[in-house]
């Protein structure tokens, strides 16, 4: 896939597997997450985004760049402009099921409505999407997003910025607002479930005391490897007299959360972590490679943070191994053996001086190895955590590669790692 000799070498202290610089040439430069390889279907290229300034948030209507890496050659270019993105999440790029599907998101700055486009990023060709993106299915058949304005209500990085009085407020359980999903084949989007459903029928249930009282959101949503099932985040605070943008950050504002899950296809719906689990502290769930059960971080005896798991109907939840520390966006291998992980700047495993571990860890044995260990810290995450570079180490799908993001030389830089001499090519 990756031609080593046209990407210069990471060998910052001494990594345990090779690493290389893939946007070396542009600068501000970041990956999706840690849900979504940004390498494309064939392994060919590799699709990120390009922040046009790292020292604040983007106003309304200002452009970034969707660029794509050949793996092969080395040369980069700029596929598309789009106004549809904020620092963390870029503009939720996402492959589909081949190289010549290519999926973000873009604001109609006319009507001030977002949009996903679908790309062909080898022809330049490209049609407009009804809904937006945030998780593509792997057949890259349909998206799934919650409504990408609104996510700034409780936390700004992830979806698109509009202005403030073209966002809507959802005090109490909507009914016309929730997940949406999108047919990339005729650009057509339509409410798959919408707030109050998600609540009213969910078994286990979603426990919000009063709702009336509460501004309801929607947040992340993923798909499962298998296609067949999602995991969608709701989060809710109390509504205010004055209106609340960042709830995180807001004064005497607490957030609640839980993850639903919901197939595809068919009624069956599960609270599967609830506000009465993340209310000890947790974050940044994601699936199990068998699509059965999902992982996070959770303080579940309601101490040191521990990587967990649970089936997505709710049960079963329990420590991944008693030993271990959580920490980052963990994600487990497709062997079920091993969990890769990284940490934020201020988490008790990094290094306190901006450097921060990619985790391997064993699960059977709880060894832990630090293969790469490299600086994320910005100066502008000082004044606005919303500007901090997350790695987000996320692997391809052959289970090989695994790209993350750093911040190096002054600005934001992607990365990759082979993994093979760590996973024995499993």
């Amino acid at each position: 896939m990756i031609k080593t000799e046209k990407f210069p070498a990471y060998e910052e202290f001494d990594p345990l597997v090779p690493v290389w610089c893939v946007t070396p040439r542009r600068p501000g430069c970041i990956h999706r997450f840690f849900d979504t390889s940004p390498i494309s279907p064939s392994g060919r290229y590799l699709a990120v985004f390009q922040l046009p300034f790292e020292d604040r948030q983007p106003e309304p209507g200002e452009k970034g760049n969707v660029c794509i890496v050949d793996l092969k050659t080395g040369e980069d270019w700029v596929a598309a402009e789009t106004c549809g993105w904020e620092p963390q999440m870029g503009a939720n790029i996402n492959w589909g099921a081949s190289d010549r599907q290519l999926f973000f998101n873009d604001v109609d700055t006319t009507s001030w409505k977002p949009f996903a486009w679908r790309l062909d990023p080898i022809a330049g060709k490209r049609r407009r999407l009804e809904g937006t993106v945030y998780h593509a299915s792997p057949d890259g058949r349909l998206l799934i997003s919650a409504n990408m304005s609104t996510m700034r209500k409780t936390q700004p990085g992830y979806g698109v910025v509009i202005p403030e009085e073209n966002v809507r407020q959802n005090i109490g359980l909507a009914e016309d607002d929730g997940f949406f999903v999108t047919d990339t084949k005729t650009g057509r989007s339509r409410l798959l479930v919408s707030i109050k459903d998600m609540v009213m029928r969910s078994r286990p249930p979603v426990n919000i005391d009063d709702p009336e009282s509460w501004e309801v959101y929607g947040f992340h949503s993923k798909f499962n490897p298998q296609g067949d099932w999602l995991m969608l985040s709701l989060r809710w605070f109390k509504a205010q007299d004055n209106p609340v943008w960042n709830a995180f950050a807001t004064k005497d504002v607490n957030v609640r959360f839980a993850w639903v899950t919901i197939p595809i296809e068919g009624n069956a719906m599960h609270c599967a972590v609830g506000p009465e689990q993340w209310e000890k502290g947790g974050h940044h769930a994601t699936w199990f490679p068998d699509g059965e059960k999902i992982s996070m971080n959770l303080k579940i005896d309601r101490g040191q943070m521990r990587f967990v798991e649970v089936k997505r109907n709710g049960a079963g939840l329990a420590k991944m191994h008693a030993g271990l520390t959580g920490s980052g966006h963990p994600t487990v291998h497709r062997d079920g053996r091993y969990l890769l992980s990284d940490t934020y700047v201020k988490e008790a495993v990094a290094f306190g001086d901006g450097t921060v571990p990619l985790r391997w860890i064993d699960l059977l044995t709880g060894r832990e190895q630090t293969i790469i260990r490299i600086n994320t810290k910005t100066s502008g995450e000082l004044q606005d955590r919303t500007l901090r570079v997350d790695p987000h180490p996320a692997w391809d799908r052959t289970w090989r590669w695994v790209t993350f993001n750093a911040f190096t030389g002054g600005t934001r830089r992607v990365f990759i790692a082979d993994m093979k001499n760590l996973t024995g090519g499993r």
